[in-house]
């Protein structure tokens, strides 16, 4: 466990992993440790087939490629890192072939869904006022959760209608807001959410900087974003909305709309063009109509 420990602080310090992602490290290696602890001395003993029988394991207990697949890479990236660092004599890891997890194109809206959704009569209150606003950045900017409860005043620049959000490994980038976006978030932050700061003014635990605040002014979880999701979804018959299903969507409906691919991967905040890829397997049946309507040997 002492191992895991320095393990994590590097991926934490060296190669600044988010704290979800280091938690889910943490979880598949404290597992495959206790695994290994009950059958070995010592870090060196174990071996290729060691760490194949425990992916096995895994497997027959009913793991999902994607869970055996993320398992694996912890366990290789944690046996490579001692073997590196000199604290085992050997990488037993070198030649285990991780489960390709298979591409589960994501959940999105339909168009009528998402009117649906965002043109339902929301309270005039001060948290009316904010949950539409929530549900409109989700879907108007393609916001991650952790990125909307993190926003700042200081990141709305009104004047230019942009967003300055902190993504993933502290990354930083730009977004547009316009249209019912603007005009929910502005009527948010001019009736809604100094009546939410000031109700408990001098509240332990409030922050000035917070765009997103809960009913009691403190800055808004993660946890309360998803309930307000999940509610005014089952409001409008859409079981079990989920935050992410609205970033799906407004990567969806950008590119259906005839966005570029590099600019969608620049607003969502992808490191690499294959994740954002995955937006161009959803609606084969708009591919292939725009190939009929704008290619040139199409009808020949």
């Amino acid at each position: 466990m002492n191992l895991l420990q320095e393990y994590l602080a590097y991926l934490s310090i060296e190669k600044g992993l988010a704290p979800n992602t280091l938690e889910a490290y943490e979880r598949d290696l404290v597992r495959y440790i206790r695994y290994c602890a009950e059958r070995f001395s010592t870090i060196n003993e174990i071996d290729l087939a060691a760490i194949q029988e425990y992916l096995a394991l895994l497997s027959k207990l009913g793991a999902a490629p994607s869970s055996l697949s993320r398992a694996g890479a912890s366990i290789k990236g944690f046996h490579t890192f001692l073997f590196s660092e000199h604290l085992s004599d050997h990488n037993p890891s070198d030649n285990v072939v991780l489960p390709k997890a298979p591409k589960k194109l994501p959940d999105v809206l339909s168009l009528n869904e998402a009117q649906a959704l965002l043109e339902q009569d929301f309270d005039i209150t001060a948290l009316g006022r904010r949950d539409r606003a929530i549900l409109e950045l989700l879907y108007g900017c393609g916001l991650r959760v952790s990125e909307l409860c993190g926003l700042n005043l200081g990141d709305i620049y009104h004047e230019d209608q942009i967003l300055h959000v902190v993504g993933k490994g502290s990354k930083e980038r730009i977004i547009p807001y316009m249209g019912s976006a603007k005009s929910a978030l502005e009527d948010y932050l001019s009736l809604g959410r100094n009546l939410l700061y000031t109700k408990k003014e001098g509240l332990k635990g409030q922050d000035p900087r917070a765009v997103f605040l809960n009913a009691r002014g403190k800055r808004i979880t993660r946890q309360a974003v998803f309930a307000i999701v999940s509610n005014y979804g089952e409001k409008v018959g859409i079981e079990k909305l989920h935050p992410h299903t609205l970033r799906h969507s407004f990567a969806s409906h950008l590119l259906n709309g005839g966005a570029d691919l590099r600019v969608l991967q620049e607003m969502l905040g992808h490191a690499d063009i294959s994740t954002t890829q995955i937006y161009t397997h959803l609606d084969l049946t708009y591919v292939r109509a725009e190939y009929l309507h704008a290619h040139p040997r199409a009808q020949e």
